[in-house]
């Protein structure tokens, strides 16, 4: 498909390709991509070498950020320019070669035939040689992302994904990750709003010439910082209060118990002290952050339903 309106009945299906620094591998990543899709935009996600220029030669869509903002601040800037497109599919791949655009066709028949709303590439699927240290590092990730979202895929940090546009426009206004964290919050909305997402096997390339540099370690605890948000955020008063509430008691007894002693044997402990006052306080902390997040959450409900 090269035109950039509807044919027919066939949907319009445009590419989102976050890019950063990939002057090496985004020529040829558009090249096939085109094969597939009806317009490819490119966010130059602050990149410092020619990634904007080479995508512009190829006739890429390029949105430029002025600087580095972030794996999930690209999506959503390519999300939105994709809806004003028009687009009735949205396809996202990386721009550093580790996704085969030739597996474009196996993600869209789903939301085509209308098996699904959102479709996932899964590496678990397929026979990729996965290094060990990443596949251990994945699946981690992924059994921790079911436990909170009480969804059953495989590999939750894939980034090769076709949406359907009404997935896209329940999903894109709740997004708020500005980094990898992007691809699990997106697993959480989904749950939340009861899209259907289905996985379909692709080999992921592990042999391209830059893949990622970000810091395993960085990039393993971002994921889990979102993982966290995301528990706290559904119910806040479960995963926030009731701790919070345990500490406000945990620093009661240590308060009685510092005036016990004291009382006792004319010693005051600082030990007790410290520890009274830091359990009271970070209880008091959690308190106060369960009770604003429910008050949000139910604030956001009402707005929702009365509007």
């Amino acid at each position: 498909m090269s035109t950039s309106t509807k044919q027919g009945n066939r949907p319009l299906v445009v590419a989102c390709i976050p890019a950063y620094n990939e002057e090496n591998t985004v020529a040829s990543v558009i090249l096939e991509t085109e094969k597939y899709v009806n317009r490819v935009v490119v966010v130059d996600d602050g990149s410092t070498d020619h990634t904007a220029e080479i995508a512009k030669r190829m006739g890429a869509l390029v949105i430029s950020h002025k600087k580095n903002m972030g794996y999930g601040a690209a999506l959503i800037t390519g999300f939105k320019k994709a809806l004003e497109l028009g687009a009735d599919i949205i396809i996202t791949l990386d721009a550093d070669g580790q996704h085969d655009p030739n597996y474009i066709p196996e993600l869209l028949r789903p939301i085509i035939e209308g098996e699904a709303d959102v479709v996932m590439g899964s590496r678990f699927l397929a026979s990729s040689e996965i290094p060990k240290y990443r596949e251990m590092g994945i699946k981690a990730i992924t059994k921790l992302s079911n436990i909170v979202t009480k969804l059953k895929v495989t590999d939750a940090q894939s980034g090769f994904r076709a949406y359907s546009r009404r997935a896209l426009e329940e999903i894109l206004p709740k997004l708020t990750e500005k980094g990898m964290g992007l691809s699990l919050q997106i697993l959480n909305i989904i749950a939340k709003s009861g899209l259907k997402i289905v996985e379909v096997p692709i080999v992921i390339k592990y042999d391209v010439e830059e893949p990622s540099t970000k810091n395993p370690l960085a990039h393993g605890l971002e994921l889990v910082a979102t993982l966290i948000r995301n528990v706290t955020e559904r119910r806040p008063l479960l995963y926030l209060g009731i701790p919070g509430a345990i500490s406000l008691g945990m620093g009661l007894l240590f308060g009685v118990y510092l005036l016990w002693k004291f009382n006792l044997t004319g010693k005051f402990s600082l030990l007790s002290a410290l520890m009274a006052i830091g359990a009271s306080l970070t209880g008091l902390f959690l308190v106060m952050t369960a009770l604003i997040l429910h008050t949000i959450k139910r604030v956001t409900r009402e707005y929702r339903l009365s509007a």
